[in-house]
This record gives structure tokens, C-alpha cells and sequence, in this order.
């Protein structure tokens, strides 16, 4: 759909959970060339008692009321995962610019599939990836695809986060217990439903899809390369869904890399560290902490200056870049190519990981 005469895009945000209210909405209504004309959960209650609270003209249960929405230009879906694809695609081949939340789909196949029907209507189409726009993750990019580093020859991350209560359906209230900072924290808007995350028909796993997808659509965006191959191990811990993962991912230049993540990390700590070696230099990430540091064979250390708390996860930005590119004002920051990468790397986990053995990809 072409934006390009038009003053603002006209949004809906389809799926208004607790991050569609925590990020999407704030961030449409914030922004100066968008409306926000609709908004759908799948509960009649809440859908209005939403569009109340945010001052959304439409209060919408299916998303086909949504798509009837007057004027339509764009779309957030952030619905639970198993509701993606059929939803997007609905979206897609109406002509709509969609923000997708990650994990993009369930399966690499519907990834792919919504991918080349963006193409083929000409739409913006993004990953809601908010690392891909922070200014550590751009510079890096820079460097890495720049050649500053020489050949890359391995990637190191390490990436925790306090999900471990969501994979095991424990009730928001009770998912931080024990930590006076999050418990003194003012909720969320809309808390997640106990199966949201729990529920593998629902999510299609538990940190593999939830925040491994984070990981390697990062590794996508970092280096431009697609994987070739995967060998993973996932354990549980006392839930349904995986819980601690540890891939290793050959990159199709060859480039190696050593992914571990955990969603049971201690209420103290979580880190996100990313170690990328080529031959002439190395880089250094901390992304939770907001630090960057270059190393180069001449024995240059280069540190980039640290991020602020703001800066460090910045939520707004996917929807803020929707209708930027949508307005044809600003690239589009974290194609959904990059989630077609992370599924890629997500499903062949899942198949390693079930059938103890390395996965070479197509």
C-alpha cells in the first residue's frame, strides 16, 4: 500500500497482549506520522476496555474486522506465535506494511512464505528485533560487514534472560517473587496469559522461540550470512518447554558459533555477551550492560561510549521504523528476512536437538 501522499500511516495493532500494550501502542500513539485507528484481542472486554484506555477509535475480537478498518496502511502483530502466520499473511495480501513480533512463526516454511508474499505485494515487512536499532548494534554491523575485522572465523554469545517462571505457566505475580526490585516495580498493563509461553502448541517452545530468536536473528543482522548448519542440545529443568539451550551453528561462509542461553538465570544477573574473532580484529558486546569495545591486530583498543538505560533496549523503535519505511522516511531496520534466519535456526535446533544429531540446512 502506498504511503508516500499520505500525512500518516493508519495503524491497528492486531494482538494486544502484554507486549502489543507495553511497546506498540505507547509508541504508535506517540509518533507524529501515525494514527492509531484499531486494536484487537481476542476478548471483547478487554478489547474495549483497551481501546478506552489508549484512545483507539475501533475495538476489534478477529482480525478481519481489523483488516475492514477504513483506510488501513499498516499492522503490528504481536499475538501469541501460533497466530502469526495466518494472521500476517491475512495482513500481506491485503497490501498492509506489518511489523511481526519474533518468534516470526512457527515452522521456516511460513516464515519464508510471508517473506516473498511482502515481496511480491511490495509492503515494509519487519522483525520486531528492538537490538537491531540500538547504536552499538549498528556500528557493529558496520565493522563486521566493513571487513574491519578480516575473514570472521567464530562467534561467541552467551544470552540469559528471567523467562523460566513463563515457561513454566507461573502466574505473572508470582514469576519475580523473591526479588524486591521487581516486585516493587508498577505491573505491566496487560500481564501474559499463563499459556502464552508454556504451552508449546501456543509458543512452539520455551526459550528456543522465545529469546534464542532474539539471538539469531542478531546473528543475521550482524553478519548478512544464512546458516548452514545446526547441532543443539535443550534441557527442560521442571518444564514442559525448553529451558536451557546450547547451539552450535556453522554460518554458510564458514564461520563458526557457540550460542548458549538460559531462561532460569538468577534474579541478579542476565547477560547477553557477544565475542565475534576474524582475522584482523575482534569486537566485544555486552548488550544487556551497553558496552562495545574493538580490538584490532595493531593493538588498537577502540571502546564505543556506553549506552544509557534508555538506549540499552529500545522497545518503541520497531514500531517507530514501521512507519518511518512506511512513509518511505527511514530504511527498513530489521527486515523479516532476518526472522526467516532465526527460524531457520530455531526449527533446526528443535529437529537436532529431538533426533541427537547435526542438521545441515538446504
Amino acid at each position: 500500500m502506498d504511503t508516500s501522499t499520505n500525512s500518516k500511516v493508519r495503524c491497528a495493532v492486531i494482538g494486544a497482549g502484554w507486549w502489543g500494550c507495553e511497546a506498540h501502542l505507547p509508541a504508535l500513539l506517540k509518533h507524529p506520522g501515525a494514527e492509531l485507528v484499531a486494536v484487537q484481542t481476542r476478548d471483547g472486554d478487554d478489547a474495549r476496555r483497551i481501546a478506552a484506555d489508549f484512545g483507539v477509535p475501533v475495538a476489534c475480537t478477529t482480525v478481519e474486522e481489523v483488516l475492514a478498518a477504513d483506510g488501513l496502511d499498516a499492522v503490528v502483530v504481536s499475538s501469541t506465535p501460533h497466530l502469526h502466520y495466518r494472521q500476517t499473511r491475512a495482513a500481506l495480501d491485503r497490501g498492509l506494511h506489518v511489523l511481526i513480533e519474533k518468534p516470526m512463526t512457527i515452522t521456516a516454511a511460513e516464515a519464508e512464505d510471508l517473506v516473498s508474499l511482502a515481496k511480491k505485494r511490495d509492503v515494509q515487512f519487519l522483525i520486531s528485533c528492538p537490538w537491531h536499532y540500538t547504536a552499538h548494534g549498528i556500528d557493529a554491523r558496520k565493522l563486521v560487514r566493513s571487513g574491519a575485522l578480516g575473514r570472521l572465523k567464530m562467534i561467541s554469545v552467551l544470552m540469559t534472560n528471567f523467562s523460566a517462571g513463563l515457561y513454566r505457566g507461573i502466574p505473572w505475580d508470582q514469576v519475580f517473587r523473591g526479588s524486591a526490585a521487581f516486585e516493587q516495580a508498577a505491573p505491566p498493563y496487560q500481564k501474559p496469559g499463563q499459556t502464552s509461553y508454556s504451552n508449546p502448541a501456543v509458543a512452539g517452545g520455551g526459550q528456543i522461540y522465545c529469546q534464542v530468536s532474539h539471538v539469531a536473528a542478531y546473528l543475521g543482522f550482524l553478519t548478512g550470512r544464512r546458516p548452514a548448519e545446526v547441532f543443539a542440545r535443550f534441557d527442560n529443568g521442571d518444564a514442559g518447554v525448553d529451558v536451557h539451550d546450547t547451539l552450535s551453528i556453522k554460518l554458510d561462509d564458514g564461520t563458526l558459533v557457540a550460542l548458549a542461553s538460559t531462561g532460569a538465570t538468577m534474579l541478579t544477573e542476565r547477560n547477553y555477551e557477544v565475542r565475534i574473532y576474524g582475522t584482523e580484529g575482534m569486537l566485544f558486546m555486552e548488550l544487556w550492560k551497553g558496552r562495545m569495545t574493538f580490538h584490532a591486530r595493531d593493538e588498537e583498543v577502540r571502546p564505543y561510549p556506553d549506552l544509557t538505560e534508555e538506549e540499552i533496549y529500545p522497545m518503541f523503535a520497531p514500531a517507530n521504523n514501521l512507519v518511518d519505511a512506511a512513509l518511505g522516511e527511514a530504511p527498513n531496520g530489521s527486515p523479516a528476512g532476518l526472522g526467516v534466519f532465526a527460524m531457520q535456526v530455531i526449527e533446526a535446533a528443535c529437529r537436532s536437538a529431538r533426533d541427537n544429531r547435526n542438521i545441515v540446512l538446504e
